[in-house]
């Protein structure tokens, strides 16, 4: 099908991401931007901020919990998106805020070191440290350690995937759900959407070889499992799958090709591609109403833990 009408009346008012700025010139124009496309923002009961502990320094996060009852709720650890150089937990705070209203969970939102400033493993080091913390202090957040979901979009979905693998293999605590969405999964390589949605479509080509270069620029490195989750060798045993894709995203195939992966391990994997979407519509949702149905889907998976 074609780009849908909400989704072409988003690409007008914001057109693809720039690729001529420099980063802190971008991260304000991309968030000044995306500001003025987000739903409605609801009320929660309890929301503060705080620092992460870590061998790195310090990580910001923001916590959310809509509801206060006394009882352990089950946990998302959400990842913001924007390649690894752009986002911040207030251009996410709506997302996190509408998922925790849905689905009845606590959520951490994360805000791990951006490059260029912090190239990798810098990102999943703070994404890792930030979800062990929370699982060792499950008393002090009132959630339930046993129930511990972990998820993003873009970039951040690339980091939810590595915990959820990290987590599996270090038994520091027990992922129960990954919910990825349009997930960067494989930077060897090019898969054939990055060709046949290389622009037009908010995100570009062009920008998904920015985004590697500035927070991988050593193609070595882009074969760790770390930085691309595809290319580890057993999938079998990690935590169930819920796998959000675009129909218009350079991302598409590789979304495709994980969720198959994870399905011929054995892994419980749901795998949704919105017809009609692009890249980023979950973070659309003032304009598009794909996003709410994404958000639903992701609610749903974690109120089934």
């Amino acid at each position: 099908m074609p780009v849908h009408p909400q989704v072409a009346e988003a690409i007008q008012r914001a057109g693809d991401l720039p690729t001529d700025l420099a980063p802190r010139q971008l991260r304000i124009v991309y968030e000044t931007q995306r500001l003025t496309l987000l739903p409605q923002r609801p009320a929660m009961a309890v929301t503060y901020e705080l620092s992460v502990p870590s061998d790195f320094g310090p990580i910001p996060c923001r916590f959310y919990r809509a509801g206060r009852s006394s009882a352990p709720c089950p946990l998302l650890v959400f990842y913001h998106g924007g390649g690894f150089m752009l986002g911040t937990l207030e251009l996410y705070d709506t997302a996190c805020r509408r998922l925790a209203a849905q689905s009845g969970a606590a959520v951490l939102s994360v805000g791990y070191r951006l490059a260029p400033e912090t190239q990798f493993p810098g990102a999943v080091q703070d994404a890792y440290q930030a979800a062990r913390w929370a699982a060792a202090n499950s008393r002090l957040l009132n959630i339930n350690p046993a129930k511990i979901a972990v998820g993003g979009d873009s970039a951040g979905g690339n980091l939810a995937a590595v915990v959820a693998q990290m987590a599996l293999d270090s038994g520091d605590f027990e992922v129960r759900l990954q919910a990825l969405i349009y997930p960067m999964t494989d930077m060897s390589r090019e898969y054939p959407s990055y060709e046949r949605n290389a622009s037009g479509y908010m995100l570009t080509r062009a920008a998904l070889h920015w985004f590697m270069d500035t927070y991988i620029p050593d193609h070595d490195d882009r074969r760790d499992p770390r930085a691309s989750p595809m290319l580890r060798e057993d999938m079998a045993g990690l935590a169930p799958a819920l796998v959000i894709a675009a129909e218009f995203d350079p991302l598409v195939d590789e979304n495709e090709a994980y969720a198959a992966r994870l399905k011929q391990a054995g892994v419980p994997t749901d795998y949704v591609c919105f017809p009609g979407m692009v890249h980023p519509f979950f973070t659309l949702g003032g304009v598009v109403d794909d996003a709410a149905r994404a958000e639903a889907l992701i609610a749903e998976a974690i109120r089934k833990l």
